[in-house]
């Protein structure tokens, strides 16, 4: 298994490549900028791009889906509830000083229960609202790894004061859906650093006794 974390563009939005050595295949999640190094990565593996996997629409994480898929042909794959935001980046870009990126409409839609990811390596989706209507996460039951996204940081919480975001809403998907996950799992985080579901259960000030 290849498995990269790395962060790209001006916000440093993690960028997370899953790759299986034996098939060749791999996915990308939140592919927000710097399309051309994320493909190099795939080339270097010797790679093919199956899955685009957005976790929701703020242009830190979707800038570069586009690119990819031109570059690779794979499909990308969002949340229906997020595709309204996802015709908002003229606006998002004005927020912080940024070239307007070229979207498109996603592939596929990304489901509560539904299954993606790679034959070897599956994912579940878990419909996580609050960050945006449409956030998502991606549980990786057999890697015990999950990829939050923007919902859940290691000691904090997605900011909800955006356009489709709701404080209680995340609070209540954080600890209804991802607080059920076992203690061990892994979370790669959207931003910043890697933590686990039972750190966060016992030192996230805002799930504290959760």
């Amino acid at each position: 298994m290849i498995l990269e974390t790395f962060p790209v563009g001006p916000l440093q939005a993690n960028c997370i490549l899953l790759g299986d050595e034996e098939t060749g295949e791999a996915i990308v999640i939140d592919p927000g900028d710097e399309a051309e190094r994320i493909h190099d990565r795939l080339t270097k593996h010797g790679l093919k791009l199956k899955q685009i996997l957005l976790t929701h629409a703020h242009i830190d994480h979707v800038g570069g889906a586009l690119k990819l898929k031109q570059l690779t042909g794979a499909p990308i794959f969002l949340n229906e509830d997020d595709q309204s935001l996802l015709k908002t980046m003229k606006m998002q870009a004005s927020w912080i000083g940024l070239p307007t990126p070229e979207t498109a409409p996603p592939d596929e839609g990304l489901a509560d229960g539904q299954i993606v990811g790679l034959e070897r390596y599956p994912a579940q989706v878990i419909h996580t609202p609050g960050h945006t209507q449409g956030s998502i996460c991606l549980h990786f039951a057999p890697l015990k790894l999950l990829v939050a996204g923007d919902t859940l940081f290691e000691g904090s919480i997605g900011r909800t004061d955006l356009p489709g975001g709701n404080f209680d809403q995340i609070i209540d998907s954080i600890q209804n859906r991802l607080l059920a996950l076992p203690d061990e799992t892994r979370v790669l985080t959207g931003h910043g650093a890697e933590t686990t579901i039972g750190a966060e259960r016992r030192s996230n000030p805002f799930l504290r006794g959760q």
